[in-house]
């Protein structure tokens, strides 16, 4: 099987898997990694056949709609892989990518993380994801979904989150912003994807200027 069936099958398989997910992290959020992805690599040397398998896969089965559980997606991962007879290290590469991308692993200070250009591309292009415009839709869709508040002034975002407090944040939408969003900007690894999150970063303070502004009610808002 050629690379382009590899990816075209991997396609299906995702699309499929993630049919009913939250809007936040279905297939959409999918292809806007893959696409952002690929973009990133064109700027490095990487292997683009394990660039575009860890972004279409980093997401199947994320922990926080799994009990928290961060084993099934590399699982899932390695099954469909060897299903389709895709490379033993290429699958082993894409494991490591998929037990490495998320943001809260990062937050684990004894964690030793697996290190490689195609992780810090994927990262990059998920983290941009999570900030600008799509960032904003993305926190408060998912706000939404956990029925949390949109602000709540008598509570302080918690800058020092471990990842079990992360993991188990009930904190309104808006403590995101200050908790993880804003905080983006400065871990991506890439000089593309710096350059793109410079632009979204900005986007993200002026909504929150417009937001306290119509909150507050101060004139002009």
């Amino acid at each position: 099987m050629s690379d382009s069936e590899i990816i075209d099958q991997t396609i299906l398989f995702v699309k499929e898997t993630l049919i009913n997910a939250e809007g936040g992290h279905d297939w959409f959020h999918i292809q806007r990694v893959y696409n952002n992805s690929l973009l990133i690599a064109k700027d490095e040397s990487a292997d683009i056949l394990v660039v575009g398998l860890g972004a279409l896969l980093h997401d199947i089965a994320d922990a926080k709609f799994n009990n928290g559980d961060e084993t099934i997606a590399p699982k899932m991962a390695k099954e469909f892989l060897n299903s389709i007879h895709v490379p033993k290290q290429t699958i082993k590469h894409v494991v490591q990518i998929i037990a490495n991308c998320s943001y809260k692993n990062s937050l684990d200070k004894a964690d030793k993380p697996f290190e490689s250009i195609e992780l810090s591309i994927i990262k990059d292009a998920d983290r941009l994801d999570a900030i600008g415009a799509i960032g904003i839709a993305r926190a408060f869709n998912y706000g939404g979904f956990k029925n949390r508040k949109l602000y709540d002034p008598n509570i302080a975002p918690n800058l020092n989150l471990t990842k079990e407090e992360y993991k188990n944040s009930t904190a309104p939408t808006i403590n995101h912003f200050y908790e993880k969003l804003l905080l983006l900007k400065d871990t991506l690894e890439t000089n593309t994807g710096k350059k793109l999150a410079a632009k979204r970063h900005q986007f993200m303070m002026n909504y929150l200027e417009q937001f306290y502004g119509e909150w507050s009610g101060k004139p002009g808002f």
